[in-house]
């Protein structure tokens, strides 16, 4: 006997077999111990959720030969041929594969006129129906609107939304939900036991985890890591056959990437890589263990962990990297995985991407960390947190740079309390950051000072001038202003300058004329040419600076 894949050996036989369906399966009852029996059907949702294994479950019970019943009978000689799909009455179309108007015409129009030859109904299904062309859609839509009494029709789709209008009014409508965890390793560990392997329950979470909810896919992937087992089936040969990183691993990345410790990141990075797998996949591999430390993090259940003791080091890791930092690297891993599939050398830049994150700048949430006070900005000394730095710590009057004095009611207010101006506006820039990344690259070096009832922003002026000519980006910057600073204030920019000197940013990016240049001069040279030369003729020199001649 020909070998047969897990996922069609254990296609569920009666109502009873189907998992996770239970609002499908006791709507679908009632409607057949009641005689109400629509004349077509619309089945949807994911992948490898029961659609098909439902529409030959319903077939089964309408033809029967013992009578319409919500079971099917193995002594039914109908029920055993749908089962094997060779019922003449019950025909099966793909509309990947067959989605011409032709096909339609041929397949189902014409042969709705005929009755059922051995069965109670002729019953059509359809199985991705949605690739149906618009035209086999319109053949079809008649047929489905009336019927013969005698048809049935069963639509199953992925993609409900790419279903036209007219079709989904015509149709009863059920939706299949993916597996949840608990399901699919009873589900799991039951073929498991049937086959004749025993497994480990870490081995078989790692399974369902990949699965995503799908009972195919997830007794796909146990049919592939049964492969490589004698008798047990092992966390890591799952790992091996499956291509993953073991959550060890993962753990270590990421505490690596906590810490900035980038020798340790290029070196796990690189035992990964020896081991054969692909940059994708880590990215996949750590993107999961992220899912699991966010719900570890915030005490939300976990499940399919299997064993207390993986369940407590998970607990642990996501205390040591912390919130922050984990709701940060899952923002930005996100956005890796969609650019990685366009990147020519995967491997390396998964590697500097990684370098990147462990050297950003961590989520402001307090007082900032002591290592950091090193790079903050010396033009920033107009928020009130650097004047109280400075205090601290103070500076020979030589080398101290000139500062803007802040507001005198800011003055007075940081007297009394200083408070932590930078903070807000460090999680103000964070906060744009995860939303633009461009938006992020305007902002560093910029400032925040609260002026009375506004926050006061101050940037060079190409920055000036990239964000005022942006509504959208105003509006997220006030709405980012108003959740860190107070719902209260409102937002004033202006250009950042050096008193005293000529400014960097406008000298580079913005030409100087006319005032400007006479303005800038003044800076430069100390004087005003203007004034030089109105002084030179009140004192009776020409503009050359020589005696007026007798002429």
């Amino acid at each position: 006997m020909a070998y047969i894949s897990l996922y069609r050996k254990y296609r569920s036989q009666t109502f009873s077999d189907l998992i996770g369906q239970d609002h499908v399966v006791r709507t679908l009852q009632n409607a057949i111990s009641s005689g109400r029996i629509s004349h077509s059907y619309l089945f949807t949702g994911p992948r490898g959720t029961g659609k098909t294994s439902t529409a030959r479950l319903l077939a089964k019970a309408l033809c029967c030969e013992g009578g319409p019943s919500a079971e099917s009978d193995d002594s039914c000689e109908i029920c055993q041929s749908i089962t094997i799909g060779n019922c003449v009455d019950v025909i099966e179309m793909d509309a990947a594969s067959e989605s011409g108007v032709e096909e339609i015409r041929e397949q189902i129009v014409e042969a709705v006129q005929y009755r059922p030859m051995i069965c109670r109904y002729k019953i059509f299904i359809i199985d991705e129906v949605h690739d149906l062309s618009s035209k086999a859609f319109d053949a079809l839509l008649k047929t489905i609107e009336e019927p013969p009494a005698h048809i049935i029709f069963i639509l199953a789709t992925t993609e409900f939304n790419k279903v036209p209008p007219t079709i989904r009014s015509r149709c009863q409508k059920f939706e299949f939900h993916r597996a949840n965890m608990s399901d699919l390793v009873r589900r799991l560990n039951y073929v498991a036991e049937k086959e004749g392997f025993r497994a480990e329950p870490a081995a078989i979470s790692a399974i369902a985890r990949m699965a995503d909810g799908g009972y195919r896919d997830g007794l796909t992937l146990l049919e592939q890591a049964m492969l490589t087992s004698n008798d047990v089936i092992t966390l890591q040969q799952v790992y091996d056959q499956l291509g993953l990183v073991s959550e060890e691993i993962v753990d270590q990345l990421l505490l690596a990437i906590k810490d900035g410790d980038i020798p340790a990141i290029m070196e796990l990075l690189a035992g990964v890589a020896r081991l054969g797998r692909d940059p994708r996949a880590i990215l996949e591999s750590i993107m999961y263990r992220m899912s699991d430390l966010t719900r570890a993090s915030y005490q939300v259940s976990l499940e399919g962990i299997g064993e207390a003791t993986r369940e407590a080091a998970l607990f642990e890791t996501a205390s040591r990297i912390g919130r922050d930092t984990i709701l940060r690297l899952r923002s930005e891993l996100a956005e890796a995985h969609k650019t990685i599939r366009d990147i020519s050398l995967p491997r390396l830049w998964l590697e500097a991407e990684l370098v990147r994150l462990s050297i950003a700048p961590p989520v402001a949430t307090g007082k900032r960390p002591v290592e950091h006070e090193a790079h903050r900005p010396k033009h920033a000394a107009v928020s009130v947190d650097v004047q109280a730095t400075a205090k601290a710590v103070p500076e020979p009057a030589a080398a101290a740079p000139k500062q803007t004095p802040a507001p005198a009611a800011v003055q007075a207010k940081a007297n009394e309390n200083p408070p932590a101006v930078s903070d807000p506006w460090q999680k103000t820039i964070a906060h744009l950051t995860s939303v633009s990344k461009t938006l992020g690259m305007k902002l560093t070096g910029s400032t925040a000072t609260i002026n009375s009832n506004a926050v006061v922003i101050e940037f060079g002026p190409s920055a000036h001038e990239w964000v005022i000519d942006k509504p959208k980006v105003k509006a997220a910057i006030l709405e980012a202003v108003k959740a860190n600073f107070g719902s209260g204030l409102e937002v004033e920019y202006t250009v950042k300058r050096r008193e005293g000197g000529l400014d960097e940013s406008s000298a580079v990016e913005l030409p100087a004329e006319g005032s400007m240049l006479e303005q800038l001069a003044r800076q430069v040279f100390g004087s005003d040419p203007v004034a030089q030369q109105k002084e030179k003729i009140s004192d009776g020199r020409d503009v050359d600076g020589d005696p007026p001649s007798d002429d």
